[in-house]
């Protein structure tokens, strides 16, 4: 998806009691409140000889060990930070536990964080959820990409038992820190993908982003084209294999991986089929202004509000157009809201305009992902791409607009002179292609589904069709 790591907005005051003499260290539990979403979060603190040292779980979302950047404890205030997230959790200990604030790109959410290790749930089942006996073979793989410092990425691949040779698809995840199963609030998208895939003649290698899980290299430090080389290196490992038929190699690509596709098959003619499940096809600035505005709709906001927000991401948007030095785009976004708050004192979105606020818009639009995702557009790559394209959305989706994006898909493949295009458009379904009452966040979790079996059908049998 389209940068899922989805922590948000409220700003919270915190009381000191000086309480600086206890050990901080050990397992912190909290619970955040974002969206009318519960998302448990997990801090492991221990003392190391260079101080204290963080780790972070955060269990629906399926990370668990994430680094963080320092954590410091002074006079009883806990300060833990995550350059790479844009993470920042300050808490005061009093008899409570830890009360604070977890901010995350200018958000802020108030969190309490207690030694009780809450009751844990019972393992949460969805009913996609992929059931033994597996008519096909389930192998752990290591692959090496030569092109990023020899990273090893770790991932699955699963093949037909009764398939000779079968064709092969690669998933591609969507943007943030994301596991081989593309795992979010409890669901399990590509695992359930894949089974339905390999059930009916089909071999699929998903794999952990560079970063999470078992695989290596730096997420946080890595482009949309550093992720591309990742699946260019997957396409290498499968060419080297006996037991699939290594013509008829496609790539499956969710949200950014719905750009990430182009982009390789628009390089590599081998790739046999790109299927881009709720893919980009305008820029990536223009993404994240409809995508912002559709949610905020959503919500309730007025429309002076929204056209205000569209207004300050665009001022965001032409700083980084102008230049890719991190610090010059920093202090300029910076000089931008705090001239657009002085020449707007009395407009509602001004109030949100705040020191914490300005501080992390001018962190998080210069990191790498942001600056190169801002200036991309797809259709650089859809004009180059020649293979079978089967492109997809949901009608709910509010991440990627299905009425804006499909039809500039199709443009960019018809200008690539491509005959071979499917687009279809699927009534009632959100973003992970659930079946959704309004498409907002918040049903996400809600919902028992994971993939609407319409989907799959047809992901399937359009794949089938074309290396048969």
């Amino acid at each position: 998806m389209i940068r899922s790591f989805f922590l948000l907005v409220i700003t919270y005051s915190i009381a000191t009691i000086q309480l600086g003499a206890q050990d901080i260290t050990g397992d912190w539990y909290g619970v955040l409140q974002a969206q009318g979403t519960q998302l448990p979060l997990v801090f492991h603190i221990t003392e190391e000889d260079n101080g204290l040292v963080t780790t972070m779980d955060s269990p629906n979302q399926g990370a668990a060990g994430v680094a963080t950047t320092a954590t410091v404890y002074d006079e009883g205030t806990l300060t833990i930070t995550m350059d790479d997230l844009k993470i920042k959790y300050v808490g005061t200990l009093t008899a409570k536990g830890l009360e604070g604030t977890f901010t995350q790109n200018g958000f802020d959410i108030p969190l309490i964080m207690t030694r009780e290790k809450p009751v844990a749930p019972a393992p949460v089942k969805r009913s996609q959820d992929p059931v033994e006996p597996f008519p096909y073979s389930v192998e752990d793989v290591r692959f090496v990409n030569r092109t990023a410092e020899n990273i090893q990425l770790a991932g699955t691949l699963t093949i037909p038992n009764d398939v000779e040779n079968p064709p092969v698809a690669i998933l591609i995840s969507g943007s943030g820190p994301q596991n081989r199963d593309e795992e979010i609030f409890n669901h399990r998208p590509f695992w359930v993908l894949a089974d339905h895939l390999s059930r009916n003649g089909i071999a699929v290698l998903r794999y952990d982003d560079r970063g999470v899980g078992e695989s290596e290299g730096s997420h946080a430090t890595a482009t949309t084209a550093d992720f591309a080389t990742d699946t260019q290196a997957a396409i290498a490992f499968l060419k080297e294999r006996n037991d699939i038929d290594t013509n008829n190699i496609g790539l499956i690509g969710h949200s950014e991986g719905g750009l990430i596709a182009p982009m390789v098959a628009s390089k590599d003619s081998s790739v046999a089929f790109i299927v881009l499940m709720a893919g980009p096809g305008i820029s990536g600035a223009e993404i994240l202004v409809t995508q912002s505005r559709r949610a905020a709709e959503l919500a309730g906001a007025p429309e002076e509000f929204l056209d205000a927000n569209d207004e300050i991401m665009q001022g965001m948007f032409d700083v980084v157009r102008s230049t890719s030095d991190p610090i010059r785009i920093q202090s300029q976004i910076a000089e931008y809201l705090l001239a657009y708050k002085a020449q707007h004192p009395d407009a509602p979105i001004s109030s949100t305009i705040t020191e914490t606020a300005i501080a992390q818009q001018a962190e998080t639009f210069a990191t790498p992902w942001m600056i190169y995702f801002i200036k991309s557009n797809p259709q650089e790559f859809l004009e180059d791409v020649q293979c079978p394209v089967l492109a997809i959305n949901g009608e709910k989706d509010f991440q990627v607009l299905a009425d804006l994006n499909l039809p500039a898909i199709e443009a960019g493949l018809d200008k690539a002179n491509n005959k071979d295009v499917t687009v279809m458009e699927f009534p009632g379904l959100n973003h992970l292609f659930q079946t959704s009452e309004t498409g907002m966040l918040a049903e996400y979790e809600s919902i028992d589904e994971t993939i609407s079996p319409s989907v799959l059908t047809a992901i399937k049998e359009w794949i089938l069709l074309k290396t048969q």
